[in-house]
């Protein structure tokens, strides 16, 4: 029984999800202790309980401290993942309802089910873009076409949108599953190369068109005014809470980025659209490969796959240095952080067939 402890480093939820997934994936049990004490509520909330029940699930594990503000968690994996159709609603762990992300439920069983026997299909019914997580357009448009140079296939589909405070958004990951992690395509020096295209999409839900419209002109001058190609769409959908935001992805040679920023009430639309550009221009000065956000989320596959490369990485986050810490405790050394690189030193990938 591995034990960890989640106030440590950033002492937030990536600890319990990275644990889970590695578990499930490793077959070793773990305790957690002291989980997400550095935050204003601590303890499990809607969308890390849905977590939690869904790698449950996935692998037949004996729980206990699943429960709604539970600060302790133990998780014995009881079989390898299972493949098969999945449905998970973050609504359903909290009396009220919930606008609990999505894209987190999604990142705790993505590994696992990509390496099960067969295929799986898991819908998530939760926030599809909210604060504190990647929205849909991240992990469609960047973080699964990266994964797929590591040898996982995944497809994403959006079929509501969900905006807090109701959520209500569905999402849909497929995987043929069989997959195995491996870091032959990937090389030891990650370059980006050229900036080939900006895509991105401009949003209002329930809102009047012309403010998608806003956001998308605000950040196709300032793309315009930089010299970067792009191609930007205005749109306006439906869904159960209004929302706005822009979502903005950029594409290299050989790595991608993401960038986004959310509406508010009393917040410009014009304020939107500079986020998110002010952001991706930011990462264009710096020459990084990877955005921070990508750096963390690439922590576990690149680990599992044994990889070795390195990442020039636009900022090393908190969270990223807590990642590290937790996927060392279940593989032992994997990487190093300096300045503002990550070096992955070669190993026996877990996640590949051996």
């Amino acid at each position: 029984m591995l034990t960890i402890d989640g106030a440590f480093g950033e002492g937030g939820g990536q600890i319990v999800r990275s644990s889970l997934c590695l578990a499930a994936i490793t077959g070793r049990p773990v305790t957690i202790f002291n989980i997400r004490a550095n935050r204003k509520n601590p303890g499990l909330a809607a969308q890390h309980l849905t977590a939690v029940r869904a790698a449950a699930m996935i692998c037949d594990a004996d729980l206990r401290g699943d429960e709604l503000g539970s600060s302790i968690l133990t998780f014995a994996p009881q079989a390898a993942a299972i493949p098969g159709d999945y449905l998970f609603d973050v609504a359903e762990a909290r009396e009220g309802g919930s606008a609990g992300a999505t894209s987190l439920v999604l990142q705790t069983v993505l590994l696992p089910l990509a390496l099960a026997a067969g295929p799986s299909r898991v819908t998530v019914l939760g926030g599809t873009h909210v604060a504190w997580s990647p929205p849909f357009h991240y992990l469609r448009d960047v973080f699964l076409p990266t994964l797929a140079r590591l040898g996982v296939r995944a497809g994403l589909d959006l079929a509501a949108w969900g905006w807090y405070p109701a959520g209500q958004g569905e999402v849909t990951l497929s995987l043929p599953g069989g997959d195995s992690l491996s870091a032959a395509n990937w090389p030891k020096s990650l370059r980006r190369g050229k900036l080939q295209r900006i895509t991105g999409v401009a949003v209002a839900a329930n809102l009047p068109a012309h403010i998608a419209q806003r956001i998308r002109n605000r950040a196709a001058n300032l793309l315009d005014a930089a010299g970067l190609p792009h191609q930007l769409e205005p749109r306006r959908v439906r869904s159960v809470s209004p929302g706005a935001g822009i979502f903005l992805a950029a594409e290299y040679e050989h790595s991608r980025a993401g960038f986004s920023a959310l509406g508010a009430k009393g917040k410009p639309s014009e304020v939107v659209a500079q986020e998110a550009v002010d952001a991706l221009l930011a990462f264009q000065r710096s020459g990084a490969v990877v955005d921070v956000h990508l750096a963390d989320q690439l922590l576990l596959p690149l680990a599992l796959a044994g990889a070795q490369t390195t990442l020039a990485i636009e900022r090393v986050s908190e969270h990223t240095r807590t990642n590290l810490a937790v996927v060392e405790q279940f593989l032992g050394p994997v990487a190093r952080i300096s300045g503002n690189r990550l070096e992955f030193m070669a190993g026996r990938g877990v996640g590949s067939k051996q």
